[in-house]
């Protein structure tokens, strides 16, 4: 098998490099964190670039690219941790292209892909607990179309965001809609998240809605495990990151007159850390590629992915705060931030205990063996 990069590729992945070295740096991250979270003028930056296309079709103004483009972009946001919200904009172009209907697509992807319209997936409520089958927003018939009522939570840049992909309960059964975020009815509010990003919360009291699919429940695992895969990605260039800061520091850093990469037991630490990257590297690449595979086959190896993923980010991150001590807790000093990210994201989509239950969940007859 090849797994080598296409040219293709290798340019996508180039060309989000040098934005991320060149056009946001630390200080600009830590005033769009101070500025609230999110900052539009950088979206629209990466929507210059073409990326927030990467899963439309040339027809819709995208660049009918896939998941394996998409993996790349995010490793090299991950590198940068960039606060805005790419990663959701992957999962919605991506569910409302597969399951809308040709007129709902046609009016809102071409907008999302030339990063007119930020539209972000609200599916987490209270005590649902990452369980996908626990929907209490409800939904009706009204008139030609259908409203929506409901609290949703931790919805990514959601006072930002200009429309919203709602699972909700119709006729007893999850269905998916799409509500804007300037329609009656809708409320938001907006906080800042651990690693400085926003997300807020969601109520809608009878919001008009547009309906995306009446088999939610199948559209809805689609978008999550899109959005997984995106999270795997953009963790593996955080802890890539981490990981050159981390040894970066130790060649500096002297104890005793020498420097403290030269002391065996932190060296076996840092070869402990580039162990668990490679592990997570390779099952982000295994999450990639299994996203066009059937439904039961999909869903076991993402949730695969995202368990090594969680053991990988938790072992990196907290191995660069000790390796570099008190200053690795600091928030004047990026590894902390790094950390911050990497703690968020292993609870993104579903924590490691949670996608440890779905890996047991579906071994059936396999004992264990991945098929």
């Amino acid at each position: 098998m090849d797994f080598d990069f296409s040219d293709d590729q290798a340019a996508l992945r180039d060309a989000v490099q040098k934005w991320v070295e060149k056009g946001y740096g630390f200080e600009r991250r830590r005033a769009t964190v101070a500025a609230g979270g999110f900052d539009r003028a950088a979206y629209g930056e990466l929507a210059e670039l073409g990326l927030a296309g990467v899963y439309l079709s040339e027809d819709h103004g995208g660049l009918g690219m896939g998941p394996v483009e998409a993996m790349v972009v995010m490793e090299e946001l991950g590198r940068g941790i960039v606060l805005e919200p790419l990663g959701q904009t992957f999962v919605t172009s991506g569910v409302i292209g597969a399951y809308a209907p040709a007129e709902l697509q046609a009016a809102w992807l071409p907008r999302i892909a030339s990063g007119e319209a930020l539209v972000v997936l609200a599916h987490q409520e209270r005590g649902a607990r990452y369980r996908l089958d626990r929907v209490s927003a409800t939904a009706k018939a009204s008139g030609q179309g259908h409203t929506v009522s409901g609290h949703k939570n931790l919805v990514p840049a959601a006072d930002q965001a200009d429309a919203f992909v709602v699972p909700a309960q119709l006729n007893g059964q999850t269905a998916l809609f799409l509500v804007e975020a300037k329609a009656a009815g809708v409320k938001t509010t907006g906080h800042l998240t651990q690693d400085g990003s926003r997300a807020g919360d969601l109520v809608l009291t009878d919001a008009p809605a547009q309906l995306i699919a009446t088999d939610g429940q199948t559209a809805l695992e689609h978008a999550v495990d899109i959005g997984i895969a995106a999270a795997c990605a953009e963790a593996v260039g955080v802890m890539d990151k981490t990981l050159a800061i981390t040894a970066e520091y130790l060649n500096t850093r002297k104890q005793f007159g020498v420097t403290i990469a030269s002391f065996q037991a932190l060296r076996h630490r840092v070869a402990d850390m580039k162990m668990q990257l490679e592990l997570a590297r390779s099952m982000s690449y295994y999450a990639s590629l299994k996203l066009n595979a059937p439904t039961g086959e999909r869903r076991a190896a993402l949730a695969r992915a995202k368990v090594q993923l969680g053991q990988s980010m938790r072992f990196v991150g907290q191995q660069a705060v000790q390796l570099h001590g008190g200053i690795g807790v600091t928030d004047e000093y990026i590894v902390s931030h790094y950390f911050k990210k990497l703690t968020q994201l292993e609870m993104t989509f579903g924590d490691t205990l949670h996608h440890l239950g779905e890996v047991s969940a579906r071994m059936q007859d396999t004992a264990g063996v991945f098929a």
